[in-house]
């Protein structure tokens, strides 16, 4: 019997990938939304690990993990899984996810869009809530289709559709609409590749067996096409199903199977086609066959097998590998646990594990540990490609950007990606930790993922600003002139302090600061300190605000009354004169008014022969009105009034000297008040005073 396997066989990218996640993500809490893959087996290895398999997205439990499979789900669920708090893993199939994409566009863009598929397809369930389940399906090429005649039309497939039948769909949609006809030819590429080999094998081979769920729409489409080429087809769900009397006699046999369809399980009907055969094929032997299909695809970097653990040494484990008799070592490092011992695994001898095929080269190399490191990070990587920041430390540049890696992905941020504005120097950046946001996931053989950095700058100053507009207008709204503030000060300058008011810089005028005048703010303001405030000025457009702070400090006048009194001695400094006078600073913001009249006992023409700007001087308050802001002082009052000499008594019969006696004691007077002349300075008229007093 020649037997010939299709190359397309067993699991697709998609499918592994949701598989492989679903045999290593923690078990505990975490369900399958629908069946992972259409094939038992599988189904019930996955829930064996303690994964539930539910129907509907209300059976998972608010903060719990679930599990999209590669058929995708409509929109919505996102949304409703974010307000439950449930944690999505999401294995959606790039080939859907990119279906999706095209049907939200198009839908939102005014198309009508029409699905080519079959209506309970999970996939085609899915796509029609991407576009509020507004979507005709259409499954056959005599479908009714004049409700479409009159729109403009957007046509895509199920990726997993027969490429015959959506040719002539395509064909009658375009004959019959009188408007665009935009066709998506969105089947997956591997699905054209089964079925087109599926097609070429059944013609030339006596016999066809099809491998896969007896409910895989991908697998029921290769039945369809072995049968329409070859008479003798059979369906197996798995090696089970096989009975071999029925093919026994054919020469050659042509095998496929679908997407879902793991590769242990073409494996194992080879197999049992082996024991069952008394005949073999001189050219090809059934073990030939088996080993072509171990070295095309048991082995591959990146695969995930179940062996046998035949013994533990102290090393680690020896293990058997699936339709092999060769042991393997596996090395202890490469187990998932924390601590090695021998003898815990001693009891498991005979027993299954799943491995990961990591190196081919020198030697095949497996790892237990890889399954669950790959796997939590295919979960980052599906969650990275639907929005989440991630962060990775920049290693390296290029001429078009900056590299990194994360996992086994490689990170490429293209320069135009790293910040809002142009970046120069790329070297900075390297040994930086950059954060970012993917552009686009690629998970084929390269694994890189395209990010960018700006666009999550640019989100955080919008949203900065924004924040700090609707701050701004809420404090605005909130803010009046007279009203009394409490703020911060932040900063100083020479002409005043920044004051934050509810975190909003308002200007305090170093000239609002004290009464008696500020030389510096930090003469009464203290960087880091809280205080109140006035509000003197608000101005909405310019977005400033004055405030002062001397506005709420009493004003020197306004003790005055009870700190003075008239009758009490003051020492000042003068530091102003007039004619009519002099003013004297009793302290800063309160001068009192020394009248020309009030300096000295004895007349002076101006106050400006006696006194000088800047002289302390002593003198009484003789007069205080604190309303009206006066206070008259005299300095003579503190000064000791002079004695003046009698007059001599007249003695009768001198008469006749009478005008010369009057004339001397004036003379003695105006001697004393010559030495008591304008041109007298005050010290002087003190030190006269003290000298008559004695």
């Amino acid at each position: 019997m020649q037997i010939t396997i299709a190359k397309h066989s067993g699991f697709c990218t998609g499918v592994r990938r949701a598989v492989d996640t679903a045999m290593s993500v923690p078990a505990e809490n975490t369900f399958v939304l629908g069946e992972i893959i259409h094939n038992k087996h599988v189904v019930e290895q996955i829930e064996a690990r303690g994964i539930k398999t539910v129907n509907n997205l209300d059976a998972v439990p608010d903060g719990a993990t679930v599990i999209f499979r590669s058929h995708g789900v409509p929109a919505d669920y996102y949304r409703q899984c974010q307000q439950r708090n449930i944690n999505v893993i999401d294995c959606t199939c790039g080939f859907v996810r990119n279906t999706q994409k095209i049907v939200k566009s198009q839908y939102e863009q005014g198309k009508f869009i029409i699905i080519v598929g079959e209506a309970a397809h999970p996939e085609v369930v899915g796509l029609l809530g991407w576009c509020a389940n507004s979507a005709l399906v259409v499954n056959d090429e005599n479908s009714d289709l004049t409700t479409v005649k009159d729109k403009d039309v957007c046509v895509v497939a199920q990726t997993t559709f027969s490429v015959e039948k959506f040719e002539k769909i395509i064909e009658n949609i375009k004959n019959l609409c009188e408007k665009t006809v935009a066709v998506f030819k969105t089947i997956c590429y591997t699905t054209y590749d089964r079925q087109l080999e599926a097609e070429q094998l059944s013609k030339k081979c006596q016999a066809m067996i099809v491998i896969g769920g007896m409910n895989s729409s991908n697998t029921n489409k290769l039945y369809d096409i072995c049968r329409t080429n070859c008479k003798n087809v059979f369906r197996l769900s798995g090696p089970d199903d096989l009975d071999y009397e029925k093919i026994k006699n054919f020469k050659s046999v042509g095998i496929v199977s679908g997407a879902s369809t793991p590769n242990a399980q073409n494996r194992e009907v080879l197999l049992k086609m082996e024991e069952k055969s008394t005949e073999v094929n001189a050219t090809s032997s059934m073990a030939d066959v088996v080993a072509k299909i171990d070295s095309e695809s048991k082995f591959k970097k990146g695969q995930i097998v179940t062996a046998t653990i035949s013994e533990a040494t102290e090393d680690g484990l020896q293990i058997l590998l699936p339709f092999s008799k060769k042991e393997v070592p596996l090395s202890k490092e490469e187990l998932d646990c924390e601590v090695y011992n021998a003898a815990d695994y001693a009891g498991k001898i005979g027993e299954s594990i799943d491995l990961l095929v990591v190196e081919l080269k020198p030697s095949l190399k497996l790892s237990q540990k890889m399954i669950k490191v790959l796997a939590e990070e295919e979960a980052l990587s599906a969650e990275i490609e639907s929005g989440k920041e991630f962060q990775v430390e920049c290693t390296g540049y290029n001429k078009g950007g900056l590299t990194a890696t994360l996992g086994t992905y490689s990170v490429f941020v293209p320069a135009k990606e790293i910040r809002p504005s142009f970046v120069k120097d790329l070297t900075k950046y390297v040994g930086k930790t950059l954060r970012l946001r993917a552009l686009e996931v690629k998970r084929d053989k390269k694994k890189e993922i395209i990010a960018s950095q700006r666009v999550i700058l640019q989100e955080e100053k919008e949203a900065k600003e924004a924040a700090k507009a609707a701050k701004e207008q809420e404090f605005f709204a909130n803010i009046a002139v007279g009203d009394v503030v409490e703020g911060k000060v932040e900063r100083v300058t020479s002409f005043g302090a920044f004051v934050s008011v509810n975190g909003f810089d308002c200007l305090a005028h170093i000239s609002d600061l004290s009464w008696t005048g500020a030389k510096a703010v930090t003469d009464v303001l203290e960087i880091g300190k809280t205080y109140q405030f006035k509000v003197l000025k608000v101005d909405t457009e310019a977005k400033k605000v004055s405030i002062g702070y001397k506005q709420l400090q009493p004003q020197p006048w306004d003790l005055a009354a009870e700190k003075y009194s008239v009758g009490e001695v003051i020492h000042g400094k003068v530091v102003r004169i007039v004619p009519f006078g002099a003013f004297v600073e009793v302290e800063k913001g309160i001068d009192g008014l020394v009248h020309v009249s009030q300096i000295s006992y004895e007349r002076i023409e101006t106050p400006a022969t006696v006194l000088n700007v800047g002289d302390e001087i002593d003198a009484k308050i003789i007069a205080l009105d604190p309303v009206a802001k006066k206070m008259n002082l005299s300095i003579k009052a503190v000064l000791p009034e002079p004695e003046r000499k009698p007059r001599a008594e007249k003695a009768e019969g001198e008469t006749h000297k009478r005008g010369r006696a009057s004339r001397k004691s004036d003379d003695e007077y105006s001697d004393w008040s010559e030495g008591s002349s304008i041109g007298t300075s005050l010290g002087d008229i003190l030190a006269n005073a003290q000298k008559n007093n004695k």
